[in-house]
């Protein structure tokens, strides 16, 4: 008789108790157990103590089976880790980690890395694809919209299963800043009027209580603020170094040598790399939508702007539309003060376009879906890449088909509060994924890329690289330890299934992105992996935590345009801007959602990956150091990279 004594701890959060019934099952290289029953009563944090009895030894202890199955009424259970002594004293861990809900079987395999004799891995083996069949049956692909990344396919957040949904806690703020907040602008009664603005002054005394909107509301006309915008603000991706000015953009040496002081020409300023552009080109064409049966506008703008003596970036030269000519003028900033300001309001509300639906949308929120399904479906949860991804995916999946239900599905914020409403929405996204390159999604390349290397002041890029430059390490030496030689990734065929899977589904096999379809060494092995948990962490922080900072004042980032962009100059003065910009009702629907979007809502490794985590730690301090020893002399403070304000992956 052999007598195993066994330790199951329920997880300590919320309602991970349960009344149903649980029982297990020992798996060895040499046998199992008969089924085993636990207990019918679980609270939360509490470890149970049983036996379990077998007619000789199962040799060592491969993975364990737990089983639930309720009596009444269902009672979901969330299992932190079970621990098996066997009768020669050897400890086995079996870390688990997750939900089990109806009458369900979960298998779990030991969690000590150690080597595995022949035996053990025939077990093994038949686990992993038993385990990753069950996973391609639960988590299947299916197309949102034409030309987009694929989603998961379910039709809202209660078809998803326990272990990928909100947590009660997260839930419940969730719940509650959306019914605060919302109801501290929308219930005030004024707010709901389809009507113009009065003032702009109406707009900050109500919008901009808190310090950063207070910021902007005074700041917002200045050029000098214009331009940081475009370097440590919501979408700072789409400025790059100009080399040549674009036919479509015919600004000559006169129009801007006021702008550029005095001893500079426009071509000596390009040449030595003091010339920037912004082209909004991806919204040419874009048809606008309607709201309360008004037709919006859409522009498609090119900014030209200019880095002075003291290092500060200013516009120069905007054209509101890629087509020059006598209907589209070129502003500049010795025009009258209502054409200009209206101009540099048009390129902000392009820029919210670009930045909502492609920088935060697609660049984050769905390539994050991306990397989340397919890592479900083609990695065992023994995988080491499994461990390494799955916390940077947590809570991806209810985010976004919460998203589907209320923000960018018809009749949802986006179709009352954009001026390209839903169907602009679904071409600005597919022309967007087009677009989309390794290159753009791997920042040191995409700083050389857009000639981004050498400009001062930009937090974002210097921030960025030391983040990325320390999630690279701490990857390199994971992937190192793991798979040593490059045959061993080429081998590796769970690994090559899962970045086939994005580059399928994800970028729908276009094989222009430069995107691989297939790993073959360890460096690029390091390289994917540190592009997937910088997108996942810093990179939807950079674009996601400023959010209602730099758009609770409307005309710093206006969501639609009433008029039609300017075809001449002259015609601009304060009640055509107070007519342009948003409604009242609109704005209040924009802030709410900026509202949540910016709201902030241990397994045994082994003994390298455990030093390695100390040292990637290490190095996010220092990082953090540093950034806060800026912002403490700084006027207005980018802290958006701070690692303490990152989460580890797309929630919010």
């Amino acid at each position: 008789m052999a007598v195993y004594r066994v330790k199951v701890a329920t997880g300590d959060i919320r309602e991970a108790g349960t009344n149903n019934s649980i029982s297990i099952t020992l798996v060895g290289s040499r046998g199992e157990s008969r089924r085993t029953t636990i207990s019918y009563w679980f609270r939360p944090g509490m470890v149970s103590d049983l036996t379990v009895s077998c007619e000789q030894d199962l040799g060592p202890i491969v993975l364990i089976r737990l089983h639930k199955w309720r009596l009444f009424l269902e009672d979901a259970w969330f299992c932190k880790d079970v621990r098996v002594t066997a009768p020669d004293g050897t400890l086995y861990r079996f870390p688990c980690h997750q939900w089990l809900e109806g009458v369900t079987t979960v298998e779990v395999r030991e969690g000590s890395g150690k080597k595995l004799v022949d035996d053990e891995l025939e077990i093994l083996k038949e686990h992993r694809r038993q385990e990753l069949k069950a996973r391609q049956e639960a988590y299947q692909w299916k197309s949102f919209a034409e030309g987009w990344p694929r989603c998961l396919n379910v039709g809202s957040i209660f078809e998803l299963d326990s272990n990928i949904q909100f947590s009660c806690v997260r839930a419940t703020n969730f719940t509650g800043v959306l019914i605060f907040q919302g109801a501290s602008h929308l219930l005030a009664g004024f707010l709901l009027r389809p009507t113009s603005w009065k003032s702009l002054d109406e707009m900050r005394s109500i919008f901009s209580r808190t310090k950063v909107p207070e910021y902007v509301a005074r700041h917002w006309r200045e050029d000098d603020f214009f331009g940081y915008q475009f370097l440590n603000g919501n979408n700072p991706i789409v400025i790059r170094r100009c080399t040549a000015l674009p036919a479509k953009f015919p600004v000559t040496p006169e129009m801007v040598a006021g702008s550029l002081g005095g001893g500079t020409n426009l071509d000596k300023e390009i040449q030595e790399g003091r010339i920037f552009i912004v082209d909004y080109e991806v919204l040419e064409g874009i048809p606008a939508g309607t709201i309360h049966g008004r037709q919006q506008h859409v522009a498609a703008p090119l900014c030209l702007l200019h880095q002075g003596a003291d290092g500060l970036l200013r516009p120069i030269a905007i054209q509101l539309s890629q087509t020059p000519g006598p209907t589209s003028p070129i502003f500049l900033p010795s025009d009258a003060e209502w054409d200009w300001l209206l101009a540099k309001t048009w390129v902000r509300n392009a820029d919210f376009y670009s930045h909502q639906l492609l920088t935060h949308l697609l660049r984050t929120h769905l390539f994050g879906e991306v990397f989340a399904i397919a890592t479900l479906r083609q990695l065992p949860a023994c995988h080491p890449l499994f461990k390494l991804l799955m916390p940077h995916f947590q809570f991806t999946l209810h985010i976004n088909t919460l998203a589907r239900s209320v923000l960018i599905n018809p009749g949802g914020i986006i179709d009352k509060s954009l001026g390209t409403g839903g169907g602009g929405m679904l071409l600005i996204v597919q022309r967007g994924l087009e677009k989309v390159t390794y290159t753009s999604l791997c920042l040191p390349d995409d700083i050389r890329h857009r000639g981004m290397a050498h400009l001062p002041n930009y937090h974002y890029r210097d921030d960025g690289m030391s983040l990325w430059e320390a999630i690279e390490s701490f990857v390199s030496g994971i992937v190192a330890f793991y798979y040593g030689e490059d045959a061993a990734v080429r081998g590796d065929a769970e690994l090559q299934a899962w970045v086939m899977d994005i580059f399928t589904n994800g970028f729908l096999g276009r094989t222009s992105s430069g995107i691989p379809s297939s790993l073959q060494t360890a460096a690029e092995l390091s390289k994917f992996l540190t592009m997937v948990l910088f997108t996942c962490s810093v990179q939807h922080a950079a674009v996601n935590n400023g959010q209602y900072d730099l758009g609770a004042f409307l005309p710093n980032a206006p969501s639609s345009m009433r008029h039609p962009p300017p075809a001449e100059k002259g015609k601009a003065f304060l009640q055509h801007f107070l007519d342009t910009i948003p409604e009242v009702d609109t704005t209040a629907n924009i802030l709410v959602a900026l509202i949540l979007l910016s709201s902030s809502l241990s397994d045994r490794t082994e003994a390298e990956p455990r030093r390695l985590i100390r040292t990637f730690q290490g190095r996010l301090e220092e990082i953090r150091e540093r950034i806060e020893e800026r912002n403490h002399w700084a006027q207005l403070r980018y802290n958006y990279m701070n690692p303490l304000e990152i989460e580890n992956s797309i929630s919010i």
